[in-house]
């Protein structure tokens, strides 16, 4: 049975700049409706970087902020995540790495879909009747 609870993004910020905040929320509420509960935020656009830090090669990052005591919570009381989300939790080490079991994942294939092509030699047949 489905939890009643989720985890996910709800959409803030302008047009081409968007930001989220990482709520928990009723699963059949709206994407940006209340939420019972914010958990915190999340930027997808790069923090710029200073020419020094280019220079040096420090790679661009995203801005994160969670409460790490209240996502534990809502863990433990059952609560699903988003696909977005528990990719953000597993950086974060809330959730494992092997999460959510490989029988779960959209794109598991447990067996390869086709087989390989077998090449069958048959016995030339003489279609003609000799004469004789």
């Amino acid at each position: 049975m489905k939890s009643p609870i989720k985890i996910r993004l709800a959409r803030f910020g302008r047009k081409h700049q968007p930001f989220y905040n990482i709520v928990v929320a009723n699963r059949r509420s709206a994407r940006d409706s209340l939420p019972i509960e914010v958990l915190g935020t999340y930027n997808p656009i790069p923090v710029p970087l200073s020419p020094e830090e280019q220079a040096q090669g420090v790679k661009p990052y995203k801005h994160i902020e969670l409460d790490f005591d209240r996502s534990k919570y809502w863990l433990g009381n059952g609560a699903e995540v988003s696909d977005r989300v528990g990719f953000l939790f597993k950086r974060a080490g809330l959730l494992p790495e092997e999460w959510p079991s490989p029988s779960k994942l959209t794109q598991h294939i447990p067996k390869p879909t086709f087989e390989d092509a077998k090449t069958v030699q048959e016995e030339p047949q003489q279609l003609i009747r000799s004469r004789d």
